[in-house]
């Protein structure tokens, strides 16, 4: 069944709804390295979603960050979380690529990027840097970029990426590349207990030539708000789907043992409803906020605080369904097992107590009570 997607947002979770049960199937073979994801990539592809974030003239429909494709972009984050967390990063990571470009670049290269993506391209944003931290030179009409990233997800799987990287003038600017060469592209150093799946490592970034088009804004766009903290609502919605298939398998398991109705096991799957709904209400609310048409940089409080709401849920639930389940949780092949790992990884960011510690003090700052702070005017 193949459902284009077109600008009426419903389909696109029809979609989503359509290839779910195929990416929990194969989802136990990629964590273990037996299969990679590219039939989870070509089930996104087939169906349309890659293209969804193209902006509407694009052929899309603006999914995650233009008007009316909102709230149906979380919907597809969190049902791809619940299949398999390493799916939902790769797609998170092509909505803000797509998103950065449909921003910031030139008529040109949002072109050039939306007839690759129509045609099946899968995007990412590289940011984090290597031994060596990428720089960009300019050399006349072109540019020259020097240095290797890390942490990049989807190597194999990404075609063009979204790189981040300092200019003479110590700036940071925004380059799309090529990232289909797998010469440059090396897994190796991606050994961790969690998130196996994404195909990250490192990436070669040396000697690669790109036009002035490339560029994606100017100096230090990347760090704009709403867009840079403000974004991090995505993948907190890809983390809530996380959240909440451990708290379906808690169910489904003690269910199956008649155990489900026992007070104290009753408690801790109400406890776990509780922590996923009041995290997906932080969530919407923190979307709709940053991706709200003129929205400033305010709004990207409310999705650090979100993103500070679905980790609190994370790891209340995982503690709940650790004594719900207890042992057999912990063996290899137990749904949980993989998704606590699989979440785990996913939940860290670079320095937690900082973010917390902003936004803190940006609340502390806002005139008016602390009750209407997110009440609208």
């Amino acid at each position: 069944m193949n459902l284009a997607i077109h600008s009426n947002a419903p389909d696109v979770v029809a979609a989503t709804r359509v290839i779910v049960p195929r990416i929990v199937a194969r989802a136990a073979a990629a964590d273990k390295g037996d299969t990679t994801l590219t039939t989870d990539i070509d089930d996104l592809r087939s169906t349309g979603l890659l293209r969804a974030p193209l902006a509407l003239l694009s052929g899309g429909c603006g999914l995650c960050w233009q008007a009316g494709a909102v709230a149906d972009g979380l919907d597809v984050l969190r049902l791809l979380g619940r299949a398999n967390l390493a799916v939902a990063r790769l797609f998170e990571g092509h909505v803000n690529a797509v998103k950065l470009v449909m921003l910031y670049g030139e008529a040109s290269t949002q072109n050039r990027v939306a007839h690759a993506v129509r045609n099946g391209a899968l995007m990412g944003v590289w940011g984090a840097d290597g031994a060596e931290p990428l720089t960009i030179h300019i050399d006349g009409d072109r540019v020259r970029l020097e240095g290797q990233k890390r942490f990049a997800s989807g190597l194999g799987l990404v075609s063009l990426a979204v790189l981040t990287g300092k200019t003479a003038d110590g700036a940071t600017r925004l380059v799309v590349a090529t990232a289909d060469d797998t010469r440059r592209a090396d897994a190796t150093p991606w050994q961790v207990s969690g998130m196996r799946a994404t195909a990250s490592g490192n990436f070669e970034a040396s000697g690669l030539i790109l036009a002035q088009t490339a560029f994606l804004g100017g100096p230090d766009d990347y760090h704009r708000e709403p867009h840079f903290h403000g974004g991090v609502w995505r993948y907190a919605a890809a983390q809530l789907g996380g959240i909440e298939a451990m708290v379906e398998a808690m169910r489904s398991d003690l269910a199956a043992q008649d155990r489900l109705l026992d007070p104290h096991q009753a408690a801790r799957f109400a406890r776990s409803v509780i922590a996923c709904e009041t995290a997906r209400l932080w969530v919407v609310k923190a979307a709709h906020a940053v991706e709200m048409p003129g929205a400033d940089a305010a709004a990207a409080t409310q999705s650090v605080l979100a993103r500070l709401v679905v980790e609190r849920a994370a790891t209340d639930t995982m503690a709940e369904v650790d004594r719900a389940l207890g042992t057999a949780s912990f063996f290899a092949g137990h749904p949980v097992e993989r998704i606590r790992r699989d979440l785990s990884l996913y939940l860290r960011q670079a320095a937690p107590d900082a973010a917390l510690h902003r936004t803190a003090k940006a609340m502390a700052d806002t005139a008016g009570h602390v009750g209407d702070f997110w009440v609208s005017s």
